[in-house]
């Protein structure tokens, strides 16, 4: 029986682990793609033009596993400020961006 060189060996290794590389970055931004997208609900406790912010009561944020609290958010396009006023209840889309909690989606809710 023959013997694999280490050589031949360590070249086949190395040319078969960025296919598999990809297909694993591929496979887990599909997976946490749609939960992202998920909506939490809450509600608009303060709107802070001036810092850009939202003091939003909410629900779990499942996307971010976190449980419902009142907190202050970042707002991703400060153009979303003038779309709520205090009191208005809200489903929003909330990420990590830049290392702060952001709300990058929101809407009134019905």
């Amino acid at each position: 029986m023959k013997k694999a060189t280490p050589i031949l060996v360590a070249a086949t290794l190395l040319a078969s682990t960025p296919v598999f590389a990809a297909e694993a970055g591929a496979t887990a931004a599909t997976a946490t793609a749609p939960a992202s997208e998920k909506m939490s609900h809450g509600e608009i406790k303060k709107v802070d033009s001036s810092a850009g912010k939202l003091t939003i009561k909410h629900g779990p944020l499942e996307n971010l596993g976190m449980d419902a609290m009142t907190m202050v958010f970042r707002v991703k396009d400060p153009a979303m400020l003038q779309q709520v006023s205090v009191g208005d209840k809200i489903d929003f889309v909330a990420e990590q961006v830049n290392g702060a909690l952001t709300v990058v989606k929101m809407q009134k809710s019905q």
